[in-house]
């Protein structure tokens, strides 16, 4: 089968697209024909062993552990293991994969209780967008108890966490002040959001305004500078930091100081791919009130252009791979 293969570390050019071994789905695990797949946060970061930790998952020198990126997928089920229930040949689905990645190919294997029933009145190439910025968007929210009357402000609206927090947000009952860039503003509004704040002309921090929850899409906003407009005991969620290992490191310390103190509460373990989220958002998404937001779609041969976009910063929503006609 054909896949997009990281041989080394770098920049998008190291991405070769090569023939490998079609897998074989473990007990717990399906195969699916890939029809579309993401360019997501983690795919750039492992490509270019960025934070330098990487290196430690995957190989020091060059990838060893791995060579085929992609988190998500949509796809047809081709094949299930002997201990799986629930799915056939043929069944339109999407999901996550394992801690191996491998999306970014033909086929993939991927376990059971990351995969769903694709929606149905949504294409390959949107279903495709939906398992990562979705299910950590779902899952911070309810670390986070985000209830009815609150004011939540979404740093980093646009990108593919921020779409969805800010949807799941308003549908949990909240006021949402979302924070993008000028060229986003129109598009995060039409998300739902009450109130668009254009980072390139103003701070959110000294506005004057407090909030309950500040949800940190993108990990730029910072812990101490967000302090500056949660309100105290508030909620403070940072889904990943976007600097290096020595920011990481540093944002962790504060986070531990913020709660000790209890100036805020402070969100920030992994999410994981559990089957019944993603059943959520799948009946959301088929009752019209969640969707998805692509900026670009691109065929496997130019994988390159589509993690130099997502790497880039300035997407809107996902970038979306297509393996499969869609």
């Amino acid at each position: 089968m054909k896949a997009a293969v990281i041989n080394r570390y770098g920049p998008p050019e190291v991405l070769q697209i090569a023939e490998v071994d079609k897998p074989t789905p473990r007990d717990s695990e399906i195969l699916v024909r890939v029809r579309a797949t993401t360019v997501c946060a983690a795919d750039w970061r492992m490509r270019k062993a960025d934070p330098v930790f990487v290196r430690l998952m995957l190989g020091l020198r060059r990838p060893t552990k791995f060579h085929v990126l992609g988190m998500e997928f949509s796809g047809v089920v081709e094949s299930v293991g002997k201990a799986v229930t629930g799915f056939h040949a043929g069944d339109p689905v999407f999901g996550l994969c394992g801690p191996m990645f491998g999306a970014h190919a033909e086929y993939v294997c991927a376990p059971a209780d990351r995969v769903a029933l694709k929606p149905a009145n949504i294409a390959y190439d949107e279903a495709a967008a939906i398992a990562f910025g979705g299910l950590s968007a779902l899952h911070f929210l309810k670390k986070a108890a985000v209830k009815a009357g609150q004011n939540v402000l979404v740093y980093g609206a646009s990108g593919s966490v921020g779409v969805f927090a800010t949807q799941l947000t308003k549908h949990f009952g909240a006021q949402v002040t979302a924070v993008c860039s000028t060229a986003n503003l129109d598009m995060v509004k039409s998300l739902g959001a009450d109130t668009v704040i254009d980072y390139t002309r103003e701070d959110f921090a000294s506005s004057g305004r407090v909030y309950d929850l500040v949800f940190d899409a993108v990990g730029k906003a910072g812990i101490a500078h967000s302090l500056r407009a949660l309100r105290r005991g508030g909620t403070y969620v940072s889904v990943g930091p976007s600097g290096g290992a020595l920011s990481m490191l540093t944002d962790t310390i504060k986070g531990i100081w913020v709660s000790a103190t209890g100036a805020a509460k402070v969100v920030s373990p992994l999410p994981t791919g559990m089957k019944m989220e993603m059943s959520y958002l799948k009946d959301l998404i088929e009752a019209g009130k969640l969707r998805t937001v692509i900026d670009r779609r691109y065929p496997l041969d130019q994988i390159a252009e589509a993690h130099r976009l997502a790497e880039g910063g300035h997407k809107k929503g996902h970038v979306v791979v297509r393996v499969w006609d869609v």
